[in-house]
């Protein structure tokens, strides 16, 4: 939802069509359509499938030399079910794809977790790691651990939101 609200706030669509959400006939399903909205330009699925598409778009920024663009990737722990997100963590750390920033949002919800946590699961795979508490909502804390820009690896901020 928080998604389409921002669409809306940028003038991308009706801010009316906001009431919609989650109604049959609307187009703001539960997963973004561009088929249904012009301006989103991946159709999501499964979980899954936000890490290895940034990564992608991290790569081919990279190829084509571009200058100064960083991608963000917004994902959930239990994301972690899912294999090609563990395949993504292991190329960006590899590659040394710089100019990707991940957050996980950590409620627990992942079937079998990762031992030590997920912060030392990228860190071993050669990201920069960052852990957050979600919970309190320390706004400086989040804007520092999202100002940190490596210049030889990805970084990735984990915000525990588990009680």
């Amino acid at each position: 939802m928080a998604y389409y609200a921002v669409l809306a706030a940028k003038g991308f669509i009706p801010t009316d069509v906001l009431k919609s959400f989650g109604e049959y006939d609307s187009i703001l399903g539960q997963h973004p359509d561009r088929t249904l909205i012009p301006v989103v330009e991946i159709a999501s699925g499964s979980l899954g499938h936000g890490l290895p598409i940034a990564l992608g778009m991290s790569a081919a920024l990279d190829l084509k030399g571009a200058d100064g663009p960083r991608v963000f990737c917004l994902i959930g722990d239990a994301e972690f079910d899912e294999g090609s997100n563990h395949e993504a963590v292991v190329l960006a750390g590899r590659m040394g794809i710089s100019r990707l920033t991940v957050c996980v949002i950590d409620n627990g919800s992942a079937t079998w977790g990762w031992p030590g946590g997920i912060e030392e699961r990228f860190k071993l795979e050669g990201w920069s790691a960052i852990n957050v508490d979600g919970r309190d909502h320390d706004h400086d804390a989040i804007e520092s651990a999202f100002s940190v820009d490596p210049p030889d690896r990805p970084h990735v901020v984990v915000a525990r939101v588990e009680a």
